[in-house]
């Protein structure tokens, strides 16, 4: 009989350890949902409880910029604004703390604890301003959190993403949604190739630039969100926005062409012409980097054609030198204009062939995106740091997406160049993905933003931690689901007005209809509203003064796609592709126009 109880027993006994754990308990054991993922979460008893009562407790002066920006946020967010105090926390508070000692952190980690009270604590204001963003994630999935405690490091230092705003425009408040997702996944350099409106050479003045007050709007939101802002003007290939209209400064070939997209490197006045951007550039961005790009120099044809980069070459450095020696000496020479003012240069890898004598200045930051001759370990052993910069990582409108659920499931990481597997990341600096406008009508800037934020997130995982947290790459996708979109993102898909047949003032009447991507189609009995005549770049009719048309309604045609931008009375007229806005002129034509050179006109719909 004894034996009986003793079998029933341990039969009772294993039953119950063997059951399933309610999802409840397996929840409280595992790390919080966050991007990136939390690699180190030790969990505790109880949880954190954010409510009405909440105060930020912030004491030193970065303690309290962290707290300001994490209120606003929270306000945004749809948690009210907790006051921002100094003095003891008590419990449901949050306590911000800034402390140099805590050098383990390094220059961005922090530390977060969560139960009576919730506390984050970074070595820097750049380390406790990210344990907010993981703090908000949390938030965005509800007001408890588990109790537990994280330290929370990052394996590479730059983390990011570029954008091509080179000859197309891209929207100031589109590229502000970036700046606040890249943000809120601890993403941390925004390189933009783009143009600033010059005061110094107006003759560069082609649309799309940005004017200056645009960029210093921009450059602030970086600088409040921790994500440094770092312009390129690419050179000296690539140079037709700015030397277009300047042939003075364009490589002449030996049959007497001049290539309009080439800047001359052995002419002093192209050098300083460069770096009198560079100057003007410096008024408006607050970097500590400058991106030269220095790409596809000779793409389509060889120095052969141009004999005066050897003459050049020989004359400086001997006749053991190359003609692409004369290319390396542009971008010394910019290095140097760039180090004398406490900026660190970056190009592009491609134009290092080795077949070069003169090597680049080693502190050059050398962004690894094609597979050349000269490897990434090639370049690090030479003592150059490389950051990731793939083609697998570009997304290209209207051509090649990067296919990130196949590099989740690689476990890719910023050690998988084109061309090389490391196994190492001593010299990688990180990783960025980016974003070239080669048909710039191939897709809308909404459409680019739903294929660009899963790859965001893949990006700030696979440089921040662990590339593969998840077992499926719909596991972590899940994650971007759960944690939403960035405190203060506006949806850019919004029409103002509904679907429906309108008066435009006394200028004619047309059917709106809302598009898939967030524009609008204006039909009428002629067609349907575009921009379809004058010069053509990268696929778009970016000149100013273009007559609209009525043409064939075609609804995969971009350029038939329209923002109604509210304004005072009304609504102007913006195309989704060429983002330049229709005025009506005296004799009754409707045209484009860049804002600033020519008011547009506000229709009142009726």
């Amino acid at each position: 009989m004894r034996k009986r109880l003793r079998f029933a027993a341990v039969v009772a006994l294993l039953t119950l350890l063997l059951a399933p754990v309610p999802a409840v308990a397996r929840e409280a054991r595992s790390a919080p949902v966050t991007v990136p993922a939390l690699t180190d979460w030790t969990p505790e008893s109880g949880s954190y409880v954010f409510g009405t009562g909440t105060r930020l407790v912030a004491d030193g002066t970065a303690d309290r910029r962290v707290a300001e920006t994490l209120a606003g946020d929270l306000r945004a967010a749809g948690h009210g604004t907790p006051a921002v105090v100094r003095g003891g926390a008590r419990t449901g508070d949050i306590v911000i703390d800034v402390k140099p000692s805590r050098t383990s952190l390094g220059a961005e980690g922090y530390e977060l604890r969560a139960g009576r009270s919730l506390s984050i604590t970074g070595a820097t204001e750049t380390g406790a301003f990210y344990g907010t963003r993981t703090l908000l994630q949390l938030l965005a999935q509800g007001d408890r959190i588990p109790a537990g405690h994280t330290v929370d490091v990052p394996r590479y230092k730059e983390r990011g993403v570029g954008v091509c705003a080179c000859y197309i425009h891209i929207t100031l408040p589109w590229l502000e949604n970036l700046v606040r997702e890249m943000s809120y996944n601890k993403l941390n350099q925004l390189l933009v190739e783009l143009k600033v409106k010059s005061d110094a050479h107006p003759e560069a003045n082609t649309w799309g630039y940005y004017t200056k007050d645009e960029i210093r709007r921009l450059v602030a939101l970086g600088d409040k969100y921790h994500v440094e802002i770092i312009p390129e003007i690419n050179s000296p290939g690539h140079m037709d926005p700015w030397i277009e209209n300047r042939p003075d400064l364009q490589l002449t070939d030996s049959d007497g062409n001049r290539q309009p997209a080439r800047l001359d490197v052995t002419q002093q006045a192209a050098f300083d012409y460069y770096t009198s951007l560079m100057d003007e550039y410096a008024q408006v961005f607050t970097a500590k980097s400058w991106h030269m790009g220095a790409d596809e120099y000779m793409l389509g044809s060889d120095y052969s054609k141009y004999p005066q980069m050897l003459e050049y070459a020989q004359e400086k450095y001997g006749s053991s030198a190359t003609p692409q020696d004369a290319y390396i000496d542009f971008i010394n020479r910019v290095h140097d204009h760039a180090a004398g003012k406490g900026v660190k240069l970056r190009i592009w890898n491609d134009g290092l062939t080795g077949a070069n004598t003169v090597p680049v200045a080693k502190d050059t930051t050398v962004e690894h995106w094609l597979n050349v001759a000269v490897k990434p370990s090639g370049l690090i052993a030479q003592g150059y740091s490389v950051m990731n910069s793939a083609y697998s990582l570009y997304l290209i409108r209207g051509g090649f997406h990067s296919d990130t659920a196949s590099l989740y499931d690689q476990s890719w990481d910023p050690r998988s160049f084109e061309g090389e597997q490391l196994t190492s990341s001593k010299g990688v600096t990180g990783a960025k993905i980016s974003l070239w406008p080669d048909n710039g009508r191939g897709e809308t800037e909404n459409e680019v933003a739903v294929r660009l934020w899963p790859a965001l997130r893949h990006i700030a995982q696979a440089t921040w931690g662990d590339p593969h947290p998840d077992a499926t790459y719909a596991g972590f996708t899940a994650r971007g689901t759960a944690i939403g979109h960035a405190p203060g993102w506006r949806d850019l898909t919004r029409v103002p007005v509904a679907d429906g047949t309108y008066r435009f003032g006394q200028s004619f009447t047309a059917a709106v209809q809302r598009t898939a991507d967030g524009y609008a189609t204006l039909r009428s009995a002629a067609g349907c509203l575009a921009i379809s005549g004058g010069k053509l770049t990268l696929n778009v009719p970016l000149q100013p003064g273009v007559e609209a048309t009525w043409d064939t309604c075609d609804p995969t045609n971009t350029l038939q796609r329209w923002e109604l931008e509210p304004a005072a009375g009304g609504y102007r007229l913006v195309n989704a592709i060429t983002q330049m806005a229709l005025a009506v002129t005296d004799d009754g034509r409707i045209v484009q126009y860049p804002a600033d050179q020519h008011t547009p006109t506000v229709w009142h719909l009726s």
